[in-house]
């Protein structure tokens, strides 16, 4: 009888310090939310084992800081990801107007083919639920406008404490990491991953096609 397999996908989450991405890689990994988390150092990383299709599959989701003098860590965080997510905080203008450094800093970054046409992004406006939406300063028009100046990457808005759209936006970049390199990092289901893998892990299985919400622009 074959083995089945399982496929580990490197997502990295890409965004200004205080959008919001540790609070989200929380949500959407131990469905936890707190409002005083510190600043994330350097980077940090958890997984999530998930059945997609079918197939199964271990996110490892990596928080790499948003301060500008961590940028230089870039190289190593960056090498092997199979999707990056830009996040920005739908509130403050600021980090909407930066997702372009961020956009080119993570293709100058990545070690291997990656290109504008082939590599999967996904973006996500966060904390749509402050001042019930009456604060936000970057329309979603707006944010679908640059994401099809970008070749029509998926858009999610979400509130990571709401628990709002967040599983949703992480099923859609599970799939787009599955559909563009399906062959690669394989191993057997009951084949020890590397040990730098080996962390927090919830196994949940979801839907490939569900999205709830979430708006592919």
């Amino acid at each position: 009888m074959t083995t089945p397999k399982r496929r580990l996908l490197k997502i990295i989450l890409l965004g200004d310090s205080g959008v919001g991405k540790t609070s989200l890689m929380n949500q959407y990994v131990s469905k936890k939310f707190s409002p005083y988390y510190k600043a994330t150092i350097g980077a940090d990383f958890v997984t999530k084992e998930l059945t997609i299709n079918e197939k199964f599959v271990t996110l490892q989701i990596w928080d790499t800081a948003g301060q500008e003098r961590f940028n230089s860590l870039g190289v190593s965080f960056y090498r092997g990801a199979d999707c990056c997510i830009l996040v920005y905080d739908v509130n403050v203008l600021k980090t909407f107007e930066t997702l372009q450094n961020w956009y080119q800093e993570f293709l100058k970054q990545i070690n291997g083919p990656a290109t504008p046409e082939t590599f999967p992004f996904v973006l996500i406006g966060n904390k749509v639920d402050i001042d019930g939406g009456n604060s936000r300063v970057v329309s979603e028009k707006t944010a679908r406008e640059w994401c099809i100046s970008k070749g029509n990457i998926p858009y999610f808005e979400t509130s990571a404490k709401e628990d709002y759209n967040v599983d949703a936006a992480f099923t859609s970049v599970a799939n787009a990491a599955l559909a563009n390199d399906p062959l690669m990092n394989i191993w057997e289901l009951d084949e020890e991953i590397p040990s730098h893998c080996d962390l927090q892990r919830i196994p949940e299985s979801v839907s490939g096609t569900e999205q709830r919400g979430g708006c592919a622009c």
